[in-house]
């Protein structure tokens, strides 16, 4: 990865969360480029990251792995104003949600492709990320496979289920912050600070989320392990269960899907 320059376009949250996971661990600063239309906005990227930012995009022949992050209602325009304009050995991947390949192929029919869902945990090097190769990108799945294992965990999957990854990991971080900020509620209910709730709530979905990806146990195989008879975590879970929390979950992935297939 240290021979590869990356280069950037749209400055986004989704960009910068993916910068500030790279730089200076993946890429050095100065091999990192970023095109975005807001001048205030690149003068941030450049001030926080020292990377190349400008309202241009003159790094197309230097780099050898390009990001697409744009907003999906801005996705066609930017491809269109692309054509013709990167090398064919350049690697192009993109962000945007509910954008099929074939939409992206028909601007650049030569080049390796690949469909990217990461999500905002890449800026802290644990993004939960799916990808899906082009045909001509085939060979190129190693590369992706690579770069985004360095800021959390990779895997390649089918186009058709991208919009299902949308909704659970995509937009699944939202999920998890809501729940940590309702269980530190909880806890400052029952009489802790504030920092205090938010540390444990945070905390204890970590560790449990990293207990079923190291033990490859199945979640309710683990929950039963720590739900003793008649004790304080069958209570909550029986109030869980009848608020309709699983319902819910369950719900909002699906939401989220949909409006994914919808874009």
């Amino acid at each position: 990865m240290n021979k590869f320059k990356v280069g950037f376009i749209g400055g986004g949250a989704l960009a910068e969360s993916i910068i500030r996971g790279i730089c200076g661990k993946i890429f050095a600063p100065s091999d990192i480029f970023v095109s975005e239309i807001r001048a205030e906005r690149c003068e941030e990227l450049i001030m926080r990251y020292a990377v190349n930012a400008t309202t241009g995009a003159n790094f197309l022949d230097k780099v050898s792995l390009l990001i697409v992050a744009v907003k999906p209602k801005d996705a066609e325009a930017t491809f269109a104003k692309l054509q013709g304009k990167i090398p064919a050995s350049t690697l192009i991947t993109y962000t945007v949600a509910g954008l099929k390949l074939a939409n992206v192929e028909k601007f650049f029919p030569e080049h390796k492709i690949v469909r990217i869902m990461p999500n905002v945990a890449v800026s802290v090097g644990e993004s939960m990320t799916a990808y899906t190769l082009n045909k001509n990108a085939a060979q190129g799945g190693e590369l992706i496979k690579t770069f985004w294992s360095t800021l959390g965990r990779a895997v390649e999957v089918e186009e058709k289920l991208m919009d299902a990854v949308t909704g659970l990991s995509g937009s699944g971080p939202a999920y998890a912050f809501l729940m940590i900020d309702a269980l530190s509620d909880g806890g400052v209910a029952a009489g802790l600070s504030r920092a205090q709730a938010i540390e444990l709530a945070a905390q204890t979905l970590l560790g449990a989320a990293k207990m079923v990806l190291q033990l490859g146990e199945h979640p309710d195989v683990l929950r039963d392990k720590v739900t003793s008879p008649a004790g304080t975590t069958i209570e909550g879970v029986r109030v869980l269960e009848r608020g309709g929390v699983r319902s819910a979950l369950i719900e909002a992935v699906l939401a989220a899907t949909a409006k994914s297939k919808s874009l």
